[in-house]
Formats: structure tokens, sequence, C-alpha cells
């Protein structure tokens, strides 16, 4: 299962709720998709989406069979996932989270910088937030000028990092 999205609030009172994007993918939210939502850990319930719209940076969903406030207060807090086999084909040089999260970090010279924990979405581009044993986490922005190669199977990424970053 992927995230995909969490249940921030409730909006209105006809079922709607408020969800804070997690992925760059506007069809998971179109009517008819199957959303899997989960709390705590628990176990995933079915969900289809029966409208979308978009309202100050948020996402509003309704769901099929919870046309009321109260049928969705529940909701917040949960996080909306996908199945695996929801995922789409993505194009060269594009990738999960989860595919990045976890992989080693090298230098051109092979020198290991450590492992990507997170992932930053600020704006233009993504930050991959890379965790270094006595040092403090490195900021890799993913861009072509210093994210030289990566490879999923092998889970790693050589960089060149440019003059100041690794400061």
């Amino acid at each position: 299962m992927y995230n995909v999205g969490k249940v921030v609030n409730t909006h209105g009172i006809k079922g709607e709720v408020k969800v804070m994007r997690i992925t760059d993918f506007d069809e998971r939210f179109q009517p008819g998709e199957p959303l899997y939502w989960v709390k705590d850990g628990g176990k995933p319930e079915k969900l289809i989406v029966s409208g979308h719209r978009n309202h100050k940076g948020f996402d509003l969903l309704t769901f099929e069979g919870l046309p009321t406030i109260n049928d969705v207060e529940r909701l917040k807090g949960g996080i909306l996932q996908i199945r695996e086999e929801q995922l789409s084909d993505l194009e060269e040089g594009e990738f999960y989270f989860h595919e990045i999260i976890g992989c080693r970090v090298i230098l051109e010279d092979g020198t290991e910088l450590g492992k990507v924990k997170e992932i930053l979405t600020p704006g233009a581009n993504d930050v991959w937030v890379v965790e270094r044993d006595g040092k403090p986490d490195a900021l890799i922005p993913y861009i072509e000028d210093v994210v030289k190669q990566v490879d999923i199977v092998e889970e790693q990424i050589v960089i060149d990092p440019i003059e100041g970053l690794l400061d």
C-alpha cells in the first residue's frame, strides 16, 4: 500500500473531507477510483471516490455511501492509500518516493555519503534528505547538475555535489 493523501478535516455538512495530497497524480482522486483509508495501523477500509474538487490548496473528496459530515467525521487523521497494482508507469528519470527512500548515496569517486531518509517537495524540484554518520543531514536537490545516476535495482544514487552543498 502506498500513501496518496492525509484526511486533515471535514468540509461542510455534505460528506466532504479535506485532503492534504501526497501524490503528483490527479487521477488518484477522480470519481470511481478506489482508495484505502487507514488510521493508526488498523485494517484498510476501501472507499470509492464519488466527487473531487480543489479548494485553497487542498483536495476535497466525497465517497460513495458517506453523504453527510456524520459519516466522514471518523476519517479525520487517517491516511488514504492505493494498492501497488494502481501505481502508474513513470517516464525516464521519474521515481516514486518509496523507490528513492533507503537508497545509498555515493559521490562519483565512490565515497559513500549516507542513505536517503526523506524527500521534501518545497517547489521547483524535490530535495532528498540524506542521513550521514556523525554529521548533519545533507540536502540534495534532485537536479541534473547534481544527481548523475539513479539505480533503483541496486538502491544506489551517484551524485556530483555542487560547491558548498555538503558543508
